[in-house]
């Protein structure tokens, strides 16, 4: 028996793979989220925009966009994870992606600067922005709400074409630099003034014994704050 191919059911059945394989490449890619993400409202506005997620534990940032790793922030947090130098960590630890942002959600709800709601100097806040956007090289954006911030990552989710690495490590830090994120620790020493005082004093033991005459050298006024802290009763 002889078979007849026919050219009409050829191209008909070449047209509607081709338009199988369009949907699937603009798909967006599933939406990695870390789990302590919950109790956010972006993971519900970003089912609301059509989009898959999934939560997972995230040893680093909180979302991961193919081949991008978010870190969300709103305006509270951020500043109290800037006082307590938590942020640094996680900016040092987002830093080993090629592709990361930060996303300081909230602006239009709360104020970033206003002193009165926070003891730290607004132009701090202004120039530990300047600090992330420079010297460690992340990108910002600023979103109004939960829905604003799942609008971006939506809107990134349709744009690039790559998976993200899932198996990224917390960093580690080395001994000097363990050092230093200890001393960085008490309020009003940065990395520089931390720094300082080991290259000085050569240990922490030796910082907690030196006279706040010494101290006053490195750190001026906030030596007494700092000495007060040593002294401290539990």
């Amino acid at each position: 028996m002889k078979t007849i191919n026919s050219p009409q059911f050829l191209d008909i059945f070449s047209k509607n793979k081709k338009i199988k394989e369009k949907k699937q490449e603009n798909k967006p890619e599933k939406i990695i989220i870390d789990y302590r993400e919950k109790n956010s409202l972006v993971a519900s506005y970003l089912i609301k925009e059509g989009l898959e997620i999934e939560f997972k534990e995230l040893k680093i940032g909180d979302y991961i966009v193919k081949d991008v790793i978010i870190e969300r922030k709103t305006v509270s947090d951020f500043i109290s994870s800037m006082i307590n130098q938590r942020l640094l960590k996680q900016i040092e630890e987002i830093k080993q992606y090629e592709n990361k942002l930060i996303i300081i959600e909230g602006i239009s709800e709360k104020e970033l600067y206003k002193e009165e709601n926070y003891s730290i100097n607004p132009n701090a806040i202004r120039g530990f922005l300047l600090s992330i956007a420079l010297k460690h090289k992340i990108p910002l954006i600023f979103s109004k709400n939960s829905e604003d911030t799942a609008k971006f990552i939506a809107i990134l989710s349709k744009k690039k074409d790559k998976e993200m690495n899932l198996n990224a490590k917390k960093k580690t830090l080395n001994k000097k630099e363990q050092l230093q994120f200890i001393i960085e620790g008490f309020p009003g020493v940065g990395p520089k003034k931390a720094k300082a005082l080991l290259e000085k004093f050569g240990s922490i033991q030796n910082i907690i014994l030196a006279p706040t005459e010494e101290l006053e050298k490195i750190l001026g006024i906030k030596s007494e704050q700092i000495r007060e802290i040593i002294e401290r009763k539990y």
